[in-house]
């Protein structure tokens, strides 16, 4: 847990914290019975749930809560919080520059120079570019957004294709990823990890994007059919791809790495400090709101 939630919580309650999920084994029944709150970073599943008989909220560390069963949750009347918007600005930033890394080879020109090899040759001109192109986002949330809006200012077109279309935004919808795969040549997915969306970006969308396509991932890996990018980066069915997560996090398949033109990150989209200690400031405050006024400032379920 981060050290600013720990340093909030610490003053407001007694903490007992665990390395992991395994409630059960690391903790006496009466003191699994004494907690009402819990803060987290892990998966909290029904079993977890379950040995907390007088568990009362979950607050989740991330805008993605995923790990956490919220729909058992919800049936137990457990309230669950994660931390929105206070990253929204600070992964649209992230993403851009990964896209804008992987289209201009900026992590192969770094490494250029370091190999001293400067010295003795040019630097080759990178065959992608981003003008000219069309962007698509996978997911118009806040997220989505805010990426939308830095997109615009590189002065590119943007469409997008989410459950329904969103309110207050004037780009084009599709009401297929297969349909918005056909008109874009660079796809960002920003959707969330769950059952809808496993494996959605699968080789028939990849394909639509065509032999000059970019692919970006900066929501959940489990989104993408690892297996069909793979294969698509090696026959060239796209041009390259940028992942700031991956399916098995953190581990990644050796053919994945072998892929030079695929730009893989350790999921630090939100990972400053600034937006960090944002993010354990709001979880923080979720418990210590619900424990003092029986309301949660980001409920989820």
């Amino acid at each position: 847990m981060h050290e600013h939630a720990r340093r909030m919580l610490g003053t407001q309650f007694n903490l007992v914290e665990i390395p992991d999920c395994n409630i059960q084994a690391r903790l006496s029944q009466d003191l699994r019975a004494s907690i009402r709150g819990v803060a987290c970073r892990t998966r909290i599943d029904s079993q977890f749930i379950d040995a907390l008989p007088n568990l009362e909220i979950v607050a989740s560390y991330g805008v993605g809560y995923d790990a956490v069963d919220a729909a058992y949750a919800r049936s137990k009347k457990i309230i669950v919080t994660n931390t929105p918007d206070v990253l929204n600005e600070e992964v649209a930033d992230l993403t851009v520059g990964l896209l804008v890394s992987v289209v201009r080879e900026i992590p192969k020109a770094h490494a250029f120079v370091r190999e001293r090899r400067w010295q003795t040759s040019e630097y080759p001109l990178s065959r992608l570019t981003l003008r000219n192109r069309r962007v698509g986002i996978y997911g118009m949330g806040r997220i989505g957004r805010c990426i939308a809006r830095r997109i615009e200012a590189f002065g590119l077109p943007v469409a997008y294709h989410s459950r329904r279309p969103a309110d207050g935004v004037a780009y084009d919808y599709f009401p297929s990823l297969l349909e918005l795969a056909h008109a874009v040549d660079v796809l960002i997915a920003i959707v969330p990890g769950d059952a809808s969306t496993v494996k959605t970006v699968n080789a028939d969308v990849l394909s639509a994007l065509g032999p000059e396509g970019v692919f970006i991932n900066v929501g959940r890996g489990t989104v993408v059919d690892e297996e069909a990018l793979i294969g698509a980066l090696r026959t060239g069915t796209i041009a390259a791809a940028g992942l700031d997560v991956v399916a098995d996090e953190p581990k990644v398949s050796e053919n994945m790495l072998a892929l030079e033109n695929l730009t893989i990150l350790p999921h630090i989209g939100s990972a400053s400090v600034a937006t960090r200690t944002a993010m354990a400031d709001l979880l923080a405050r979720n418990l210590i709101a619900w424990f003092q006024s029986g309301a949660a400032i980001t409920p989820v379920s």
